[in-house]
């Protein structure tokens, strides 16, 4: 016999898990479907970055919108998450930096974003423990941080308090829709059915999108990231070189969290991203080039995840074209941690046929039908500008 729901979600990413929680919070019958746990992909192995800071410009209203959630994300969840408003400095080092980052300070000030530029003798009062090549820094105080591996289990917990179902471990198998029905199989349950379906499934998202005959450039791929031992704690803020060599974050505990670039295609099996080892030499050295108190750090981890990339380095979220009550939200590209809450909202108001706050057309899957521009940024994250090197 199959078990009957108002909404089918695959994948327990935080894109899933936030859809599922606002759904069923406005009365949905909610099952979330997750292959292995809630939050065991990207949602989970990544920086933790808060960042408003260098969003594109389209990106701000989704973004503001998000970040109000997570400043409350204990009222509205139940549980915290580590949220730590600790600020975020971006610097450059080169002139090309340079130019880039009063850019980014000129387009986050005009979304609204409080942002201070420091130079010179700011720089060094501000900045002691950088040596001397930061030639220009911004300075966000609302930019923040947040522990990626407890965030989606406590939002997915608070989507069960609401009546929502997670089934873990649940791998989809089938998905069939025959009037206006999604039937959903798996490899070790009863099929499930609901008249609306959506695709959370984050690196994985590209083949049910292609499955109704939607295809999507989406690739997977992860930031070489590593953690320290344990050190003093001296930094505050967050610290991003916006040429992209230094992310660096010290959380209370001591231990200094690390990501940068280029990221690496993820394997071909699509469940891991390995780490060449020259990356995280190469990370230690930027870190010690930078930061030179930090040279003599032992590295006591090193990971990345799986995350889903799209030329664009936009998301998806967006209600299907070819069939009525599938909906798409994937293709975080590498900022999706942060938009998270507001990605949830947004699709759950339009699921429940409610206009989103935010106007989501800029993450229409439409826009796949016809060639687009790649970012810039896509580029000069990636070891190739797009597939084809690792």
């Amino acid at each position: 016999m199959s078990a009957q729901f108002d909404v089918i979600i695959i994948g327990g990413g935080l894109f899933g898990s936030f859809t599922g929680l606002f759904l069923a919070r406005a009365g949905k019958r909610v099952a979330l479907i997750e292959r292995g746990f809630v939050g065991g992909q990207s949602s989970g192995a990544n920086f933790g970055g808060l960042r408003l800071q260098g969003r594109s410009p389209e990106q701000y209203p989704l973004s503001l919108m998000a970040q109000r959630h997570w400043e409350d994300f204990e009222t509205l969840v139940g549980e915290g998450c580590e949220y730590d408003r600790n600020g975020m400095v971006y610097f450059a080092h080169t002139e090309a930096g340079r130019e880039r980052l009063l850019t980014y300070a000129s387009q986050s000030r005009a979304c609204g974003l409080e942002v201070e530029i420091w130079e010179d003798a700011d720089i060094r009062h501000r900045m002691p423990w950088l040596t001397g090549n930061g030639l220009l820094a911004s300075y966000s105080p609302r930019c923040a941080v947040a522990n990626p591996r407890i965030s989606t289990p406590a939002v997915t917990r608070a989507m069960v308090r609401a009546g929502g179902h997670v089934f873990e471990q649940t791998e989809v198998v089938e998905i069939d829709h025959h009037n206006e029905m999604f039937t959903i199989r798996t490899a070790n349950r009863p099929p499930m059915k609901a008249p609306v379906l959506v695709n959370a499934a984050g690196g994985w998202a590209g083949s049910v999108s292609q499955h109704f005959g939607e295809t999507t450039p989406l690739f997977s791929a992860g930031p070489p990231q590593f953690v320290t031992e344990p050190m003093p704690y001296v930094l505050r803020p967050s610290v991003y070189a916006i040429e992209g060599d230094l992310i660096l974050r010290q959380i209370p505990r001591g231990n200094f969290i690390f990501a940068g670039y280029p990221r690496t295609l993820s394997n071909e099996d699509g469940q891991h991203t390995f780490v060449p080892p020259q990356k995280t030499l190469n990370g230690m050295r930027a870190v010690s080039r930078h930061m030179p108190g930090l040279r003599n750090a032992e590295i006591i981890r090193v990971w990345s995840g799986v995350e889903g990339y799209l030329p664009d380095m936009l998301p998806v979220i967006s209600a299907s074209e070819t069939t009525p009550g599938l909906y798409h939200a994937f293709g975080g590209s590498g900022g999706g941690f942060q938009i998270a809450p507001a990605v949830g909202e947004c699709l759950a108001l339009q699921i429940c046929g409610q206009t989103p706050p935010v106007d989501l057309s800029p993450y229409s899957i439409g826009r796949f039908r016809s060639s687009i521009k790649a970012s810039d940024k896509l580029t000069k994250e990636f070891d190739g500008a797009h597939k084809g090197q690792s």
